[in-house]
């Protein structure tokens, strides 16, 4: 009994002691590494990835390449140090096609750290360091589920390092009065004789009901979080990247060619979806441009695709001509109703509100959880602006217009619009 009890009481302070030191220390690195993150995706993705050369040369393991002090200057004004005659950042510069990179002066010393940080924090992933560079994070999958469900656990923990301190020392009171029977300490002494192989130490912790609870609590709440996470995120695709039959970029026409999204999907301003591109809308410009200076006089492969699905030989159309099969990414269920038009032409929203940073993605992924949740956020946030707005001036007119007793039918206010019925 006595064992058991000085068992308990080492076990406790040492999970204490590990629990806060841990905590403690998880939360400073998660924090720098977050903060980074974020830095990264405002500052550093448009010109530079983890895993791989963009504008910028690929930045992993950037930190065992150069020292921190170094890079601080770098990133804050890397020309300076060129002027000055820096020899690394003369090389870095010659090496890279003499391509300025852009200053950060506003950035602050503890701002760079934390870059670094999530630099070597995507560095030391495996493979999908390149998703994180990428905005993907992906992250992961929701915050608000993963921070309840730590702080859930931390509660839990906590209580029952209590309950384990207050039961301590009522077996400390316990053992103050059997040590008072004779009888009961020989006992005592003969069963801890007795108790000496592990199958006697195995049973006799089994007969420790408090342990036995503890174990079956830890349990079940590591089995319910698990549980309740997985369901929590049923049907929630974020992040999802699928292989498309031809690998366009965005990045290299929204971004870099600077193309309205609307040139290719020009349904978004005035119905429901936005549309897929048809390949004619393709062709207007690969007529012309071929990339073929990158392939040794050659049509670029993937552009010889857009050709193949139209059977077009370079002069004329062919009978053979067939639809490219795009796959779907972001999908909404049957149930959710969602109209491109009234958000992009009546609420004036950006595409990047839902799509994200799309003319930096190179293959486009689901950046928006698309939640309900998610949706409802939004609307709770985003502020109607009413002012020179056909939409609302004509719910204003015809409101007026029932003042003075006139006659309004469904037409006058929008319900001739094929939406209305047809979704």
């Amino acid at each position: 009994m006595r064992n058991i009890s000085l068992l308990f009481r080492s076990v406790v302070k040492s999970l204490i002691l590990v629990s806060v030191l841990s905590m403690a220390a998880v939360s400073a690195r998660a924090q720098d590494v977050k903060e980074g993150a974020s830095l990264f995706k405002q500052k550093c993705t448009s010109c530079h990835a983890i895993d791989k050369d963009l504008v910028g040369p690929a930045l992993k393991d950037i930190s065992k390449r150069h020292e921190e002090e170094w890079l601080i200057k770098w990133i804050r004004n890397s020309q300076a140090l060129v002027a000055a005659g820096d020899e690394q950042a003369v090389a870095l510069f010659e090496g890279h096609n003499r391509v300025v990179m852009t200053p950060f002066p506003d950035l602050s010393d503890d701002n760079i750290k934390n870059i670094l940080a999530y630099i070597d924090d995507a560095s030391s992933a495996p493979a999908a360091g390149s998703n994180q560079a990428e905005g993907g994070n992906a992250a992961a999958q929701s915050d608000d589920v993963s921070n309840f469900m730590l702080f859930g656990l931390i509660a839990v923990i906590v209580i029952a390092f209590i309950v384990i301190v207050v039961l301590n020392r009522v077996i400390r009171t316990l053992e103050r009065i059997i040590l008072n029977k004779k009888v009961l300490i020989e006992e005592e002494e003969e069963e801890e004789e007795k108790g000496k192989d592990y199958l006697g130490t195995i049973k006799r912790l089994a007969k420790n009901k408090k342990l036995v609870f503890f174990f079956v609590l830890g349990l079940v709440v590591f089995l319910g979080s698990a549980g309740w996470k997985t369901l929590w995120n049923v049907g929630v695709h974020q992040g999802y990247k699928p292989v498309q039959p031809i690998k366009f970029s965005h990045q290299l026409h929204a971004g870099v060619n600077q193309i309205e999204c609307q040139y290719c999907h020009s349904g978004a301003f005035k119905s429901k979806n936005a549309s897929i591109p048809s390949a004619n809308v393709c062709m207007n410009c690969h007529k012309y441009v071929t990339a073929s200076e990158k392939y040794n006089g050659e049509t670029s492969p993937e552009i010889q695709k857009i050709y193949n699905a139209l059977d077009w030989d370079g002069q004329q159309y062919g009978p053979n001509q067939r639809p490219i099969q795009w796959v779907r990414i972001h999908n909404l269920p049957d149930f959710a109703y969602f109209n491109h038009s009234q958000h992009v032409s009546v609420a004036g929203i950006e595409c990047q509100r839902c799509h994200g940073p799309i003319e930096t993605m190179e293959e486009v992924y689901q950046y928006s959880p698309l939640t309900m949740k998610w949706c409802v956020n939004c609307h709770r946030e985003t502020e109607v602006n009413h002012k020179d707005n056909a939409y609302y001036d004509q719910l204003i007119a015809a409101h007026e217009k029932l003042k003075e007793g006139d006659k309004i039918t469904a037409a006058s206010l929008g319900g001739l619009e094929c939406g209305k019925c047809h979704y």
